[in-house]
């Protein structure tokens, strides 16, 4: 009798991937068919109606929490439009839950042989850290710096591991902050909004106020915080803006195989202590160049 060669496949205990009795995923409420491979990734889930707005046609709308999604046409493409509320510990519920419903066999609750490379853009708000980039300019993240430690928590190597030293030694990062990681996002992705947003390097911050050097009423821990972020640079890498997701996006999406990228108008300038509160035409310039760019 010959031996028989095979993997056995892992199942997925129910603890760990929580499937709602209709056959949805958990947090997003999203059936395997109802989401797109090409997903555009909003904040608010009032941008979600903004964006689907723009479709041809809407297959699909629901909303759980702060996860709204939108699935329809643009183009003759289909896509799915998709909020993450604030925060990378909202984005590891819709990374995973997203992977989920492409590359899991929900009735064996086992990983599908052939995987489905997704390709997902968030498309944010964000503050600039350097004088030269204006409120109503565009920037896109060909690295994403996280400091909200949520990547340190998984498996497998994808980081930068020499920027990560350098911003390490560079800021003085404090021993009690969470240990910043370093993600490259998609090259192919960064090549499509050339000439529309600048190159940068992003921080993706646990929080809005303290992790991005705000002061209130409460002191901050770090010493000079946003001036050594400022002036870190490392073979012409400089920290370009502040936001609060994308490192997370891009990290979950390089270990699982998917394609990822963030752009972010700019609405804040944090040297010079501006912002515009009123950002809805640039933040709308920036969805109609995305979706006429994911589409062609």
């Amino acid at each position: 009798m010959m031996a028989q060669n095979y993997k056995k496949m892992r199942i997925i205990p129910p603890s760990e991937l929580i499937i709602n009795p209709d056959g949805s995923v958990f947090h997003l409420h999203l059936l395997p068919e109802e989401v797109a491979d090409t997903i555009i990734l909003v904040g608010d889930p009032a941008r979600v109606d903004t964006v689907a707005a723009h479709f041809s046609e809407i297959e699909v709308r629901k909303s759980s929490r702060e996860f709204s999604t939108a699935t329809g046409y643009y183009n003759g493409k289909r896509l799915s439009v998709i909020s993450t509320g604030i925060g990378c510990d909202n984005c590891d519920i819709v990374m995973t839950e997203l992977d989920a419903l492409h590359n899991i066999d929900f009735q064996t609750r086992t990983e599908k042989t052939d995987k489905n490379q997704l390709t997902i853009v968030r498309l944010g708000t964000s503050g600039a850290v350097q004088d030269d980039i204006s409120i109503g300019d565009y920037v896109m993240s060909c690295y994403s710096i996280g400091i909200d430690g949520l990547l340190n928590f998984y498996g497998g190597s994808v980081c930068e591991s020499e920027i990560e030293r350098a911003f390490i030694e560079q800021t003085a990062w404090g021993e009690r902050l969470a240990r910043p990681y370093v993600v490259a996002n998609d090259q192919s992705l960064i090549k499509l909004f050339e000439g529309f947003a600048r190159a940068g390097v992003t921080i993706s911050a646990g929080g809005f106020y303290a992790p991005q050097g705000r002061v209130v009423r409460l002191p901050l821990s770090q010493s000079n915080y946003l001036e050594k972020i400022e002036k870190f640079s490392h073979k012409g890498l400089r920290v370009t803006n502040f936001e609060m997701e994308g490192s997370a996006i891009a990290g979950l999406a390089k270990l699982m195989g998917h394609r990822a990228l963030t752009v972010c108008a700019i609405i804040a300038q944090r040297t010079k202590g501006d912002s515009n509160p009123d950002y809805s035409d640039i933040v709308n310039k920036l969805i109609a160049f995305a979706l006429k760019t994911l589409t062609k």
